[in-house]
């Protein structure tokens, strides 16, 4: 029993890889056809913390970061599990040989500075979503490699906002909701709703966007972040129950 158990295991865990692939391939060649292969959707409002999210289950810092609307472009981000390659450096921290980043639009070179990776997202950003808060529906493919994630593919969306700011337009708000639900609509994708835990989850941007797509909950994981600035006397056992 537990050697079928691991079989099944070893198995979704190769076919990972090969969905990742033919997602690299069809943007490539039919970047029109749409290709509903299993993923993660991280949505969430506006500085909603869906960032930190992300980078709490790679590790690693690497999201641009600032005021207003950060991700500007869907961000694919493949997670791969590779083997660990020697030990640790001095001090116990990650050596950086072992883990790297690949942009699916700069084939064949390889990003082991994490700080140089964050800089490429905002470059390749800014290409078509211009430098001034614009936001463009072609999403940035990235694949991480590293002995500490797991094998998956997640996807990092705009956040929702409701006040255009730069160049964005008067109706930028249902233009981004529009843009996430086109990502979590399809049954095959895992929604991750986040909600920042001193706002009335009643109002949440992602538990209202999630329950039109998704109004049994069968996939959506709602998401609680900055625990920290509660307002005093109040308790998130409540929104947890």
């Amino acid at each position: 029993m537990e050697g079928a158990q691991a079989s099944e295991e070893t198995l979704g865990h190769a076919l990972i890889p090969i969905i990742n692939k033919l997602q690299d391939i069809f943007a490539q060649l039919l970047p029109e056809m749409k290709l509903d292969l299993p993923q993660v959707a991280v949505i969430g409002s506006q500085s909603s913390g869906k960032s930190s999210v992300l980078e709490s289950l790679v590790g690693r810092d690497f999201l641009p970061r600032g005021c207003n609307v950060v991700t500007r472009r869907p961000l694919i981000l493949q997670l791969v599990r590779v083997p660990a390659v020697g030990e640790a450096d001095e001090g116990g921290s990650r050596s950086s040989l072992q883990e790297w980043g690949e942009f699916l639009h700069l084939p064949g070179k390889r990003f082991h500075d994490f700080e140089r990776i964050r800089g490429e997202i905002q470059s390749e950003t800014d290409r078509l979503a211009g430098t001034n808060k614009g936001v463009c529906e072609a999403p940035i493919r990235l694949r991480i490699c590293s002995p500490h994630v797991l094998t998956m593919t997640l996807v990092d969306l705009p956040g929702i906002t409701r006040v255009a700011v730069g160049d964005q337009p008067a109706d930028i708000e249902s233009r981004i909701r529009a843009l996430n639900r086109a990502f979590i609509e399809p049954a095959s994708c895992l929604i991750l709703a986040v909600s920042p835990a001193n706002a009335d989850l009643a109002t949440s941007d992602a538990l209202r966007l999630a329950a039109e797509v998704d109004p049994a909950g069968e996939r959506t994981l709602g998401v609680l972040t900055k625990l920290d600035i509660m307002d005093r006397g109040t308790d998130a056992c409540a929104a947890l129950a």
